[in-house]
């Protein structure tokens, strides 16, 4: 039965049986075979599925809700025995922006399940902002405040963010000297994942301005490429392009304006008690980020 409702959730989760299927590493006719016993086990319709699209009956929308918060609970209560012999086990799912993920996330999986080799790590490395509960996530690095109050937000690592540019780009363009001369440059835009825009602090005020530009990308890492091109303005941390700026191919503007460092954070769902294998994962990167010579 348990099988089954994770079945389920990964399918509505993943939007395919195929892709649940390929999550867990089975054919999709074996999560199919799943979902049609739970079904008759309920004696409900959950999901109307066809060959292009699948979809929640309103039974399994309410059904979704609680198998999730079943499964929730399950994993507190592993929690709370795990902790009792500080043991991390299970299947820890990570999100982490994609460029950030690549440098400073995954070369420190490896070390990490050295020291926890019972624990399964999936990371999923995307710019886009991920739905903890919707997606199953039990720990998403962030660049970034925390605006959603159901979430609790742990504090890895200070981040500046700096606007940079290729010395081309301003050779032919200018130097914009003031945050209302942004107006007048291309900037490279994150897109929705950027929605508030580019924070600032001025006369001691944070301000928060919405850019435009002719080039837009869900990729940080694309963004960066276009900067060293000189197609644009770009707001990126100090970490992706410090070696850029060491060596001239690219300059920052506007540092007056800079905004307070935007810390990098290990976010997690409001629970009373973190699975061993997450408290562990978040002790493990904030012990790798506190040696100020690893930034170095």
């Amino acid at each position: 039965m348990l099988k089954q409702l994770e079945t389920f959730v990964a399918v509505v989760s993943q939007g395919s049986l195929s892709a649940a299927a390929r999550q867990e590493g089975v054919v999709p006719a074996i999560i199919g075979r799943r979902i049609d016993a739970l079904e008759d086990r309920l004696g409900v319709k959950l999901l109307t599925r066809s060959t292009r699209s699948l979809a929640l009956t309103q039974e399994g929308a309410a059904f979704f809700e609680d198998c999730q918060r079943i499964l929730a609970d399950l994993e507190d209560a592993e929690a709370a025995v795990a902790s009792g012999s500080g043991r991390a086990r299970g299947h820890l799912r990570v999100s982490a922006p994609a460029g950030f993920g690549r440098k400073h996330v995954a070369p420190h999986i490896a070390g990490f399940q050295q020291l926890h080799p019972d624990v399964k790590v999936t990371l999923d490395l995307s710019d886009r902002l991920v739905d903890l509960q919707r997606d199953r996530i039990d720990c998403a690095i962030r660049i970034s405040d925390l605006a959603d109050s159901s979430l609790v937000a742990i504090r890895l690592a200070e981040n500046r963010r700096v606007v940079v540019a290729a010395p081309a780009y301003l050779a032919r363009h200018g130097l914009p000297l003031r945050l209302e001369d942004l107006a007048e440059h291309n900037c490279l835009s994150l897109g929705e994942s950027q929605s508030r825009g580019w924070a600032f602090r001025r006369e001691g005020e944070a301000v928060n301005l919405r850019v435009a530009g002719r080039l837009e990308c869900n990729d940080g890492a694309v963004l960066h490429d276009w900067a060293l091109q000189g197609l644009g303005l770009a707001w990126r941390s100090l970490w992706e392009v410090k070696d850029d700026l060491s060596d001239g191919r690219l300059v920052t503007v506007l540092d007056e304006f800079s905004a307070p460092d935007y810390p990098v954070c290990a976010v997690v769902p409001q629970r009373r008690l973190l699975p061993a294998r997450v408290r562990h994962f978040v002790d493990y990167l904030r012990s790798v980020y506190a040696d100020a010579a690893y930034w170095n």
